[in-house]
């Protein structure tokens, strides 16, 4: 049976409740169902929206039609979906092969007889596993889905994407589809999406009903626009956010970050954020400072804002049987279960706090507010939010919001939220945290991500433009990276040295430009203690060896240097940047073909990308290489360090000695590069 309800059109048949919607413009959300209704706590990522005015819902016979601006939805006898633009474009399929007679003119019958929306009931629950299929497109092509660091791809098809959070893998399901529309499908549930030459799939482990939102645009600008309005934008970056931001793991005392601020500030290198790491605390879940190590924080963060740099501090979700806390949020429900076993040693020898739980939240902001907010901290690493749990056993963990299975997706962003509605309640308005993980809507929290705990080799580095550009083209503008890399990093390394810096020539071009990793050799302070990966007391006087830009070697330090001064010259381009993701979601980092669509090559290109429309980058991304070739797209381009101009449409061969990486940029871009500096912040 079909009907038309509050500009909706519904279908139901036997067991299911199928409802396609108009949701934004352009955009229609399609959902279904195996129960009596559909449930009515959101757990998705879509934003409330008003009713969209002139969109068209019409019924023929058994077959029914929902439009809605650039996209209409068919529905056919068989419940079998086909979307298209307003144009007649076919841009998506359901697949349905039935021995019964073809489900659509000119399909064959078929003995297979797969069902677009496969519900299958877990026994003695209302939950189902769901396994949506789409037919494939050879031509096809998908961006998006946030960030897998070990996926060297800008062009996700042909991949097989867990949807699941990890540490360095960033579930956001949310792609940019070549054939002009988006897709979002919106359900924390464990699970995976394929984008194959055969079929596209998409499976959530433990699920009520389908939910997925589509939106149709003439050109990607389009696509990422409507998905920002449904799933919210970033707030407005603060002015210090563009600047540099120097970390390691890990400053142990406040003399020591005074110390690194102190000589930043003599050398006149302009310093915006420095980072005080984990285990600064008493214990994990105390979320205080030990005072041994850090007697005066108000007085510190005083000085250091004298300097003109702002204090970010880490905070985990741990919570340890050692900590003051633990026993009145273990009575009140506020850490995640188990359904098998005790809940600590979810993660070593500790547990997490459950974020989806909105009293277990304001329980743990009221204690950063009072032991860090209150002192003048105002910025916060959300760091281990994915939760980075013991083997990653979903079937085992169990949130206020429900089980992992279903509803484990979206942890992450609940702990960005958490900090973000604290600081509004404030009154602030430019909320900026770190956060190693995130899912669909994080941005709205203010998330700025990064790619987790990767290696500091060169394979790392290349992977880090798929992942930069995958992020953006997932909502999510505001990103960075470890420059260097996390794990492994030697200082006294040749080979290192290099990596790092061409890490941070490319990191220049990114939304944040952020020194941190663990560097080799670690370095055990006084008193000695054996270092034991793990354990909480060891880590209280164990760091990696020195990360800031001075610690390298003279020459590379004269290389990041210059760097650091091209990134204050393009601090008011990148401001516009900014204020352009804060209102209409748009991403910093882009592909080729985001600003040239109609330009074939444009697509091909992944080793390259557009820092706004007018800044191109070329990143090395290999050891031991001082060339590289480089597409440019049409238009006029000057190479930032030559000043030579040349004529795009073509690909040029440049030179790329470790002083440079090639950089072209439109001609409005050569005033900042000429000495027309915003500010410095050293002075």
């Amino acid at each position: 049976m079909l009907y038309e309800k509050n500009g909706a059109l519904i279908r139901r048949f036997d067991k299911e409740l199928l409802q396609i919607e108009p949701y934004g413009e352009d955009s229609l959300r399609i959902r279904a169902t195996q129960l009596s209704e559909f449930q009515k706590r959101e757990t998705g990522a879509l934003l409330p929206v008003s009713q969209t005015a002139g969109s068209i819902v019409s019924i023929d016979g058994d077959t029914g039609f929902i439009q809605n601006g650039n996209i209409r939805c068919e529905v056919l006898c068989t419940g079998k979906l086909k979307f298209y633009n307003r144009s007649g474009k076919l841009l998506l399929e359901e697949v349905h092969k039935d021995r019964n007679g073809p489900v659509s003119p000119g399909e064959p019958e078929s003995a297979l007889e797969l069902r677009p929306r496969a519900f299958r009931p877990h026994r003695e629950t209302d939950r189902f596993k769901l396994t949506v299929r789409f037919e494939a497109k050879e031509d096809e092509k998908f961006y998006g889905m946030g960030q897998y660091s070990s996926i060297p791809f800008l062009n996700l098809k042909g991949c097989m994407l867990e949807l699941a959070q990890r540490n360095s893998q960033i579930s956001i399901p949310f792609t940019v589809s070549s054939r002009g529309y988006g897709f979002l499908w919106n359900n924390p549930a464990i699970g995976k999406a394929v984008f194959g030459r055969n079929i596209t799939e998409w499976t959530a482990d433990s699920t009520a009903q389908m939910d997925y939102w589509i939106t149709a645009g003439d050109v990607p600008q389009q696509i990422m626009e409507r998905y920002a309005e449904v799933t919210g934008k970033v707030p407005q970056m603060p002015a210090y956010g563009t600047g540099l931001w120097q970390s390691k793991l890990r400053y142990r005392t406040q003399k020591e970050v005074l110390e690194v601020a102190e000589e930043y500030k003599k050398r006149g290198l302009p310093l915006s954020v420095i980072v005080i790491d984990f285990f600064h605390w008493t214990a994990q879940g105390d979320w205080k400072f030990d005072p041994e190590l850090w007697p005066d924080p108000e007085g510190m963060v005083r000085k250091l804002r004298d300097m003109g740099i702002e204090l970010m501090v880490s905070i985990w979700p741990t919570v340890e049987t050692g900590s003051e806390n633990f026993a009145h949020m273990e009575e009140m429900g506020y850490l995640i279960r188990t359904e098998a076993g005790p809940h600590i040693g979810i993660k070593n020898q500790d547990t997490y706090f459950d974020a989806t739980n909105p009293q277990a939240r304001e329980f743990v902001w009221q204690k950063i507010k009072e032991h860090y907010y209150d002192q003048g901290i105002r910025l916060f690493w959300l760091d281990e939010c994915e939760p980075e749990v013991t083997r990653y056993e979903y079937e085992n963990y169990r949130f206020w919001l429900g089980t992992h299975k279903e509803t484990g997706n979206i942890y992450p962003r609940e702990v960005s939220k958490m900090v973000y509605e604290g600081r509004a309640a404030q009154g602030e308005t430019e909320i900026v945290s770190l956060t190693r993980c995130a899912w669909a809507g994080s941005q709205r929290y203010g998330a700025l991500v990064w790619t987790g705990d990767i290696a500091s080799n060169f394979e790392s580095l290349r992977n880090q433009i798929a992942a930069g550009l995958n992020m953006g083209l997932s909502g999510m503008p505001w990103w960075t990276t470890d420059i260097g890399g996390f794990h492994g990093g030697d200082v006294r390394s040749e080979d290192f040295r290099e990596c790092l810096v061409r890490w941070f020539q490319f990191a220049t071009f990114i939304p944040v430009l952020r020194m941190h990793g663990f560097r080799e050799p670690k370095v055990i302070s006084e008193p000695d203690r054996t270092f034991i990966a793990g354990n909480a007391e060891s880590w209280k006087y164990t760091s990696g060896s020195p990360n800031e830009l001075w610690s390298f070697g003279e020459e590379n330090y004269e290389i990041m240097k210059s760097f650091l001064e091209i990134r204050e010259c393009l601090r008011p381009y990148i401001d516009s940047l900014m204020t352009q993701a804060h209102e209409k979601g748009t991403p910093l980092m882009r592909p080729y073909f985001y600003e040239y669509p109609d330009d074939p090559g444009a697509w091909e290109i992944e080793d390259a990308y557009l820092f706004g429309p007018d800044i191109l980058v070329a990143p090395v991304v290999k050891e031991h290489c001082f060339e590289r070739e480089v597409y440019l797209p049409a238009g006029e381009w000057h190479n930032i360090f030559t000043g030579e101009k040349t004529e795009g449409g073509r690909t040029v061969l440049c030179k790329a000695p470790i002083e440079q990486i090639p950089v072209f940029v439109h001609k409005n871009i050569l005033k900042y590069l000429n000495g027309e500096k915003r500010r410095n912040t050293s002075e």
